[in-house]
């Protein structure tokens, strides 16, 4: 996702990044570090949330991103995103559920014009990691032009300079595909080194998507599964600007530059996440 409005993501899959010199590896899905599915060994769990108190998102671990709603989000996006208190997120039944309706919320004071509703979770200010394991467990929500994501950012205001992480993202005009990506200011505008695998049910089933960052690499993957690995390249250090904290984000975006033509006959559509877990190295 992107972060910087205007600019239109271009998620180009590379094996060379001819102009850094940048190695990233988008090898078909092979097992994950350690055994599929575990905990790295020497890991220990250091933040999480299991979303097992119905009510609103817990607001000393999340809190709602709406600042650019009057203007407009990014790459072209077409959703409002509400604030707390609103049902678009919402904790149920021991999970966090994300709603993104066909609605325009015309009496908000900062209303940019949009026809959708949505929420956009972040742990800014909140929590903040450098290194780690991450696991979310989450369904997709299924339909042309839901774009949903989890990922992370620079604990800064600069971007692509602090670069951008995204565990998974989600196109709902090609439900059975998810994908995995890497910004920096490498490239031109932030453009990304991605990798993607197929998942036939990941719009009706829950999967565990998984983030391992150290500080020589990050590798993507699904139930223990990579598909991308980017390792840190010494001769290229603008490629590498992640020895630095960043803060997770949680959102559905509708439309937009990847999200494309929406089917308005799908909403509401929900995105569902069972739980995020982040792990570090015992020191």
């Amino acid at each position: 996702m992107t972060p910087m409005p205007g600019t239109r993501r271009r998620a180009v899959r590379l094996v060379l990044l001819a102009i850094t010199g940048v190695l990233a590896l988008a090898a078909p899905a092979r097992p994950a570090p350690g055994a599929p599915g575990d905990v790295p060994p020497g890991y220990r769990l250091v933040w999480s949330d299991e979303f097992d108190v119905d009510g609103p998102p817990d607001p000393a671990k999340w809190s709602h991103d709406t600042v650019m709603n009057k203007a407009g989000w990014h790459n072209h996006e077409r959703q409002y995103y509400a604030g707390p208190g609103a049902a678009n997120a919402v904790v149920r039944g021991g999970r966090l559920r994300i709603t993104a309706r066909k609605e325009t919320p015309s009496s908000a004071a900062d209303w940019g014009g949009q026809h959708y509703t949505s929420a956009r979770l972040l742990t800014r200010g909140k929590a903040a990691w450098t290194y780690g394991y991450f696991e979310v467990r989450a369904k997709m929500p299924c339909g042309r032009g839901t774009w949903p994501a989890i990922w992370t950012l620079g604990d800064g205001t600069r971007w692509p300079d602090e670069g951008e992480l995204d565990i998974v993202e989600h196109l709902g005009r090609t439900p059975e595909r998810v994908a995995s990506a890497v910004h920096t200011a490498a490239g031109s505008g932030g453009s990304s080194v991605y990798g993607a695998q197929r998942l036939a049910d990941a719009c009706t089933r829950f999967h565990r998507y998984q983030m391992l960052w150290t500080p020589d690499d990050v590798s993507f993957g699904v139930d223990g599964f990579v598909h991308l690995h980017y390792p840190r390249l010494a001769a290229a250090p603008a490629a590498w600007p992640f020895a630095a904290p960043q803060f997770l984000l949680l959102n559905l975006a509708i439309g937009g530059d990847l999200g494309g033509e929406v089917d308005d006959a799908i909403f509401p559509v929900v995105f569902e996440i069972d739980y995020v877990r982040v792990y570090q190295r015992l020191k």
